[in-house]
């Protein structure tokens, strides 16, 4: 039964997706600016975002309720990522890079481009460890 219901709210979810994706195509290139096409989709990403942000949450924690064994892995995974977020912040708050800003002709705020810097270092790091990850497991699959 509870499969049941997941599958009608995530066909539900895909359906509001496509109608949307749909509503853009249509009525964007009707427009000469499409800014309500574009901003209800946006509206859309930031609620499915938050949504899996809050079930990735509650997911973690309740696994962690369930099987208490698996804290400690979990704090050290926890304590790695604040690691690597913090060491990406400050990188990225050292530097100073000037991107222009093309609506007013000068250049985004240090703090902007601080936090678009660090997100970038972020994914750069998280790209290497799922590689390595994926390797390491191959390799250690095939000696075993």
């Amino acid at each position: 039964m509870k499969k049941k219901l997941l599958n009608i709210f995530l066909f539900i979810l895909l359906a509001i997706t496509a109608g949307l994706a749909i509503y853009m195509i249509v009525e964007g290139s009707k427009m000469e600016k499409p800014m309500a096409a574009t901003s209800a989709n946006l509206l859309w990403s930031y609620i499915l975002i938050a949504l899996a942000i809050v079930s990735a949450l509650f997911c973690a924690v309740w696994g962690m309720l369930k099987n208490p064994t698996g804290i400690k892995g979990s704090l050290i995974s926890l304590a790695i990522i604040v690691v690597v977020i913090v060491a990406s912040y400050l990188i990225a708050a050292g530097r100073t890079i000037e991107i222009p800003d093309l609506a007013t002709g000068g250049f985004f705020p240090h703090n902007e481009t601080v936090i678009a810097d660090s997100s970038i270092l972020v994914t750069y790091v998280a790209l290497c460890g799922a590689v390595v990850a994926a390797l390491f497991s191959e390799i250690y699959k095939a000696f075993k």
